[in-house]
């Protein structure tokens, strides 16, 4: 049943462009839409069946707003950029604000190659996109070596090892050849664009060479640099003779899920592909156009895109000023035709293994309530760090229905050291004292790595607190593996090594344990730095932060010079740091 005040207010909708804005009962936006005309598009919420997902969002709207645009091209960017303000969670928020890398090659006459996400100065010229970052890590790694370009983003005022290496022309120190960089920069272009002739016909040489001279290892290195370059090359797929640049885009929805495949071709190229799937609440084809939106966003916009039929083409591509069409027939139809069915490939696959492993998990937590003759929904696990008692520390991890609550994930410093028992029970007491002041739910199980002596040390702040809790114990053989579960009357519950609860166990040891050494590790470093610069006169917490955001690690610092030291503090002060890092030393 409408209410009066969304009657009154649909009455109100004009016959225009523009973009609505769906709202719950405390007024927070549930979903952001646009509209040819905002009186029709709006009011078809709220007359006519609907399927299962656009029931849902409609079960939840008590008011709503709307925005009068000029143009259906306005209410796209308008509905884009609302999407990103107020992130509604009935839309599909797709990109969340990231980026593909790109590769980069800068303007300077001693340029720089490297991946970037910002693609914003015109001046320096992007090759992408590439929707696996280890893919343009690789290419550019390969670039490097193979050309001795500057490595640096800014030139620094002494040469690097890269010089000391010869894969640097050292524009530091000295005055490099226009002429060759030119070269360089013409071959690397080429390289790029997918073309690897010259280069793999120039490495040919070099191997040659260096086997005539005897030269082996040297001729070694040169093999498996053309073998890199040949696996980086057969990578690029060639689709199109007219070396253009163009992405295709397709979808496929099923389960209240929709994915969405996207190939991007540059210079006639296959480069990479990309799936991305999101529930869905909205209309599929309103989703659809939202994604390459939000996609464009943080994107270069090739010459021409090609979508499947049904897509609004022609709003698109007023929205993004550029080409998009529905091939009907050809090369261009086969393409498409195959990145949707790429996307139903990938969606059925997605969800077959999604089905196994809720249907792994749904066993393990069966058995877990089995066991203890109770419904487990929320597990708690702890697990101690130290070093001979130093840097005591605890980590909490959680688990719900069998997946890790990282929310809930909790870090403790603990008070000195007595013996592992007592650390355990000090981390008990002081969780779950809290709990109780805060009046806040017990977990269904509280796991302690150990078995019958662990327990009862567990049981005594139980009793201590009055707590209504289930404890366990896991008990290990003599490799330190799980072997069981052991109850609070420290029966023990034998475990099948290939059962599904013997997996969920596992996973929880090792993520607390991961989160603890992870805690015990950050404290150390902290030490570490505070031992020694807290020690040297002039550092202060400015100055600290400075050298730390410079060297990253106190490693890097011992490594610097005093003249790189410099470059952050003082010269007195970066001359008495240097040797106090190095007072150890012979």
């Amino acid at each position: 049943m409408i209410s009066k005040k969304l009657q009154d207010k649909l009455a109100l909708l004009p016959d225009q462009p523009g973009c609505y804005i769906m709202k719950d009962e405390d007024g927070n936006i549930l979903y952001v839409g646009k509209a040819k005309v905002l009186k029709n598009r709006v009011r078809s919420y709220f007359h006519g069946a609907h399927d299962q997902k656009t029931t849902r969002l409609v079960s939840h709207i008590r008011d709503f707003e709307f925005i009068v645009t000029d143009s259906e091209k306005e209410s796209l960017l308008l509905e884009i950029n609302l999407i990103k303000k107020h992130h509604p969670p009935y839309n599909i928020m797709l990109m969340d604000d990231k980026s593909y890398p790109y590769i980069v090659m800068t303007d300077e006459d001693d340029f720089a190659v490297y991946t970037t996400r910002n693609v914003r100065n015109k001046k320096y010229e992007y090759f992408g996109p590439y929707p696996s970052a280890y893919s343009a890590q690789e290419m550019v790694k390969l670039i490097n070596t193979l050309y001795p370009i500057r490595k640096c983003r800014h030139i620094p005022k002494q040469p690097c090892l890269y010089y000391h290496m010869h894969q640097c022309q050292a524009p530091c120190i000295h005055e490099t050849d226009p002429a060759v960089n030119a070269k360089y920069r013409k071959e690397i272009r080429r390289f790029l664009k997918g073309d690897a002739g010259s280069i793999l016909k120039d490495l040919n040489q070099k191997m040659q060479a260096a086997s005539d001279q005897l030269l082996f290892e040297k001729a070694q290195d040169y093999h498996q640099m053309i073998q890199s370059v040949e696996h980086v090359m057969e990578k690029q797929i060639i689709d199109f003779k007219d070396r253009q640049s163009r992405d295709v885009f397709g979808y496929y929805e099923d389960k209240g899920y929709i994915s969405f495949q996207g190939f991007f071709i540059r210079d006639g190229k296959l480069l990479e592909r990309t799936l991305t799937v999101a529930p869905i609440y909205e209309d599929t084809m309103d989703a659809f156009v939202s994604f390459i939106l939000q996609y464009y966003e943080n994107n270069i916009v090739p010459k021409e895109i090609l979508v499947p039929a049904g897509t609004p083409a022609e709003m698109l591509a007023a929205a993004l000023n550029t080409y998009v069409h529905i091939p009907q027939r050809g090369e261009k139809k086969t393409l498409v035709d195959l990145v949707t069915k790429n996307a139903k490939t990938a969606h059925e696959q997605k969800f077959a293994l999604a089905f196994r492993k809720q249907r792994e998990l749904t066993h393990a937590n069966s058995k877990l309530s089995e066991i203890f003759h109770k419904p487990i929904h929320t597990v708690e696990i702890f697990d101690n760090s130290h070093i001979a008692g130093a840097f005591n520390v605890s980590g909490l991890v959680v688990f719900t229905d069998g997946k890790p609550d990282k929310s809930k994930y909790r870090r403790y410093k603990l008070d000195g050291y007595r013996s592992d028992l007592d650390s355990m029970k000090e981390v008990i007491y002081r969780r779950y004292f809290r709990l109780l002041k805060e009046k806040k739910p017990m977990p269904d199980l509280l796991l302690v790595d150990g078995g019958a002596q662990q327990i009862m040390a567990a049981k005594e702040i139980k009793e201590m607190l009055d707590l209504d809790l289930t404890i366990a114990g896991l008990v290990k053989d003599d490799k330190h593996t799980t072997r069981a579960l052991m109850n609070e009357q420290l029966n023990e519950v034998p475990l099948d090594k290939e059962s599904d609860l013997f997996f969920l166990l596992t996973r929880m040891q090792d993520e607390v344990h991961r989160y603890a050494v992870s805690y015990h590790r950050q404290l150390r470093s902290k030490s570490m730095t505070k031992s020694i610069l807290d020690t040297v006169s002039g550092i202060g917490p400015a100055r600290k932060d400075a050298l730390m955001k410079r060297f990253k690690s106190m490693k890097r610092m011992r490594q610097a010079t005093e003249t790189e030291l410099a470059e952050v503090v003082p010269a007195e002060t970066a001359h008495n740091l240097y040797v106090r890092l190095h007072e150890n030393e012979q």
